[in-house]
């Protein structure tokens, strides 16, 4: 099973972490079912960017972002070249994967507006 390096969040992940997830789950539900409570306000449904994750490892490895989550992204907070939505970037075969979360999200429920 692959396995998944977290890195450090001061609020999320203070410690970093290191999951498991099957091939073809989404990095997003690999790291629900880890216990990391990433933001994921649109219920997983790639509407929004608050499971916005900065894959440092293993990127190459992903299946190429549909038009839908690329559009998506521009509109995320940190955007960079290694950047996915971990609701739609699924964990690919035999490849072990490093984790960012972004120090922000672009939530404004989370912010109390």
């Amino acid at each position: 099973m692959p396995h998944i390096r977290v890195l450090p969040h001061a609020e999320i992940c203070p410690e970093g972490a290191d999951i498991e997830g099957p091939e073809g789950m989404s990095i997003c539900d690999a790291l629900l079912s880890g216990g990391i409570a990433i933001e994921h306000a649109c219920e997983k449904a790639c509407a929004c960017t608050t499971c916005h994750v900065l894959v440092r490892r293993g990127y190459e490895a992903l299946a190429p972002a549909s038009e839908k989550e690329e559009d998506l992204l521009d509109k995320a907070w940190g955007l960079e070249p290694d950047s996915r939505l971990s609701c739609q970037a699924k964990i690919p075969k035999g490849e072990d994967l490093v984790i960012e979360i972004p120090k922000y999200t672009i939530n404004m429920v989370s912010e109390g507006h």
